[in-house]
């Protein structure tokens, strides 16, 4: 229902141009994801019909974080997608292509159709690929049907982790996290929660290994957060492996092979009974020889403006970029506002001034009812704007996270009108000061 809603009455213009053709812009946005439907859709309003070009390939647009949810049965897949014509911003106008390369000198950007593309000023905004291949036997074994190979990371997989799940009647359920970065860091041990819980409710919870691979040294980056997820893996049997990365699946045999990356060469070999991966991740290869990335491949912007660090009139938004914030929607929500100010500062002549601080939230969904909701900066300090402790595993935050932040996300944050909670952390500081 929500997401049929999105704009239903505006008008929406799409681009469709002979190959070979160019075309100039006030503004270009690459991506039409959260990052980019959001800062497109305030400038768009500033600037008026027409002034802003939307680059994006996609014909649907997916809601990320409810991925985690309909893993575990919570959601359905459709409830989580709408038509990227009625996500994108009606004043913008929409190319359906995607960027193959950068000319920032020319302040221009070339498409897969063979278009050229000119501007003014440049949001690039396209996200992290997953890269699936990058682990020998792993795709062969997400292809087999009803197998027990799962991710929540794409939506051509995520209604197996269910069926997986379903299916499993004893041995080891694995769960990996790779050894890049990735989009929403808590999302890999979040389906490890709920699935411990789908287990214990089906009566299967006695025959089943819980196994937790992850390549970080830690539970969770945030100490804050991390303390608390210790006492919930301890308390509910999780077997946490640290510092320990998924090398191959061996879907024939039902094998997963793990590295120590504390010692190299040192592998172990783990049989599964389910395995969901968190594929590993890397920023889009179009950005390696765009001239624009720093030397991981991302988007080199200052983290604090957002901006190019060479070139003035080009701003990064999301995943793609360099800013050293966990990736999250809520990250590029708090991103959004940071980018609109600085870039109308640049177009007008002024020096960029809005400062982002790093903030990102994770909802840590520990099961069917409960979840902690991490928030915090980029010094890795809760930044929280509840006046309860939130390093707690709660039914209210449980709720938040399944209903109230899809409809904040696809009626709110798409349209522009989102910057995330700082407002209602200082409407709500008074109270917390008082509890606390």
């Amino acid at each position: 229902v929500i997401c049929g809603a999105i704009k239903s009455s505006q008008r929406f213009f799409s681009v469709s141009r002979a190959s070979g053709s160019n075309r100039q812009c006030k503004v270009l946005v690459i991506g039409g994801g959260s990052g980019g439907c959001s800062v497109a859709a305030k400038l768009s309003s500033k600037l008026g019909p027409g002034k802003v070009l939307i680059l994006e390939p996609s014909e649907s647009h997916y809601y990320q974080p409810m991925f985690t949810l309909i893993g575990g049965g919570m959601k359905k897949l459709e409830d989580s997608v709408a038509p990227m014509k009625e996500t994108l911003p009606s004043l913008a106008t929409w190319v359906k292509d995607s960027v193959v390369g950068f000319e920032p000198s020319a302040n221009a950007v070339v498409t897969g159709n063979g278009d050229r593309i000119e501007y003014e000023q440049l949001v690039i905004a396209i996200g992290l690929e997953l890269r699936f291949d990058k682990i020998p036997g792993l795709l062969e074994a997400l292809a087999i049907p009803g197998g027990n190979v799962c991710s929540n990371y794409s939506p051509k997989y995520v209604n197996r982790t269910l069926e997986a799940l379903q299916k499993f009647q004893q041995g080891n359920a694995v769960f990996t996290f790779p050894n890049s970065p990735v989009k929403c860091p808590g999302a890999p041990q979040k389906v490890v929660y709920i699935s411990e819980h789908f287990l214990r409710k089906n009566r299967k919870r006695r025959d089943a290994q819980i196994i937790y691979n992850t390549a970080l040294p830690v539970l969770f980056g945030v100490k804050h957060y991390a303390d608390a997820l210790w006492k919930v893996v301890e308390h509910r049997g999780i077997n946490v492996n640290l510092r320990t990365n998924l090398k191959q699946v061996i879907p024939g045999k039902n094998l997963a092979v793990f590295e120590n990356l504390d010692k190299p060469g040192e592998e172990h070999t783990t049989e599964y009974s389910l395995l969901h991966v968190t594929p590993p991740m890397a920023a889009p290869e179009v950005l390696q020889s765009s001239g624009l990335a720093n030397a991981a491949g991302f988007v080199d912007v200052d983290k604090d403006t957002l901006q190019h660090v060479k070139y003035g009139n080009i701003f990064a938004i999301g995943d793609c970029s360099s800013s050293p914030n966990s990736k999250t929607a809520a990250s590029a929500a708090a991103q959004a506002p940071v980018v609109y100010r600085n870039l109308v500062a640049v177009m007008e002549g002024r020096t960029p001034s809005a400062s982002y601080n790093g903030y990102a939230s994770c909802p840590l969904v520990t099961g069917y009812n409960t979840c902690i909701l991490a928030e915090f900066d980029y010094n890795l300090q809760p930044l929280e704007t509840f006046p309860v402790p939130q390093n707690r595993e709660r039914f209210t935050m449980f709720l938040l996270k399944k209903y109230f932040m899809p409809f904040l996300y696809w009626q709110l944050m798409l349209n522009g009108m989102w910057n995330g909670p700082e407002i209602v952390r200082r409407l709500l500081e008074p109270l917390r000061k008082k509890i606390q």
